[in-house]
């Protein structure tokens, strides 16, 4: 594999890997805290920091066990396919599980009830957000960029291809940097245009809370769906 390939299709993955709505989200919600500009600077450190670590993590256990030498080619297409698989069936599960939730009658509001609905309580994110402290800032960020087959599916592209250190580290920075966008992108906005950024956030905000779903789902379908044909074309 080229490095003109090889950055192509780890690029591509690492942008799907990126497709997570509920890291934007909670980047708004750290943008109209009451401390925007430290919380969300340590939001995105905590999924720098975890991303890096897994996917350094991941790229050594794939190099260690020789998947990127040519003798090993059955077994490097082999885990894209495994992969890929893994990635339908995650999409399926999710799209079912919408599905029910959708279909579902909202439990909140009992049919010929005529008490007042109670307004819910906030939920452990929302709490943390609402008045972040610093080691909770970046422990939100670590745990909302914990490991995703998508991701783990980018950093396989880099770990199974013969080529040198510095193409190696370049794409392995790359993918890091664009995994966790969703989270650095609203902060340098935000840096850039303070005011317009909290409005288009709370208007994307809206719109993921409704459609989040079918995109995190739509992508992890699509995802899948690439490795499972590299798969099958590189057995074949």
């Amino acid at each position: 594999m080229n490095a003109g390939s090889l950055f192509g299709q780890a690029a591509g993955l690492a942008l799907l890997a990126a497709v997570y709505p509920p890291a934007m989200l909670v980047a708004a919600l750290y943008l109209g805290s009451e401390r925007p500009g430290r919380s969300t600077v340590l939001y995105v450190v905590g999924g720098l920091v975890v991303v890096t670590v897994v996917g350094i993590a991941v790229l050594i256990a794939i190099r260690a066990g020789g998947l990127s030498h040519i003798g090993h080619h059955k077994t490097r297409y082999g885990l894209r396919l495994g992969l890929g698989l893994a990635a339908i069936i995650a999409s399926i599960v999710l799209y079912r599980r919408r599905s029910r939730a959708v279909g579902a009658p909202d439990p909140a509001q009992p049919t010929g009830s005529a008490e007042p609905v109670k307004p819910k309580k906030p939920n452990l994110l929302q709490r943390l957000t609402a008045h972040p402290k610093p080691l909770a800032a970046f422990a939100v960020g670590a745990v909302m960029f914990g490991p995703s087959l998508t991701f783990i599916a980018a950093v396989q592209v880099v770990a199974t291809a013969k080529t040198s250190l510095l193409d190696t580290v370049g794409a392995m920075a790359m993918i890091i940097v664009l995994t966790v966008a969703f989270a650095w992108l609203p902060l340098l906005a935000y840096l850039i245009a303070p005011a317009r950024t909290i409005r288009t956030l709370r208007t994307v905000d809206a719109w993921l809370k409704r459609h989040g779903k079918t995109v995190l789902t739509a992508a992890i379908g699509i995802v899948g769906v690439i490795l499972v044909i590299q798969g099958i074309t590189g057995l074949a």
